[in-house]
């Protein structure tokens, strides 16, 4: 399956509690994703919280913009990444 880099803004930042109502958060987008086979890999949050790059496995980009809309969540540029290892050269 394709992977995917997935660049959100977040206005006023992005707040989720380090406690069990943000874990719950983060289980039920899971779960949303996985109704259009949409695997949420990893994501990086920037120093003042207001943008995020997440990776995806997806189908397609479609996929990814239509369980953004289901969790509610901003969906900016899409691209189509692979991994480039420093270390496979060595």
């Amino acid at each position: 399956m394709p992977r995917y880099m997935v660049e959100r803004s977040f206005p006023t930042g992005l707040h989720i509690p380090c406690n069990t109502d943000g874990a719950a958060a983060c289980l039920n987008v899971v779960d949303e994703n996985a109704t259009g086979s949409v695997n949420w890999v990893q994501s990086f949050v920037s120093a003042d919280k207001q943008k995020t790059f997440c990776l995806y496995d997806a189908p397609n980009p479609d996929a990814i913009r239509s369980a953004g809309e289901r969790n509610g969540l901003p969906v900016g540029p899409i691209t189509e990444v692979r991994v480039l290892d420093p270390f496979f050269y060595y």
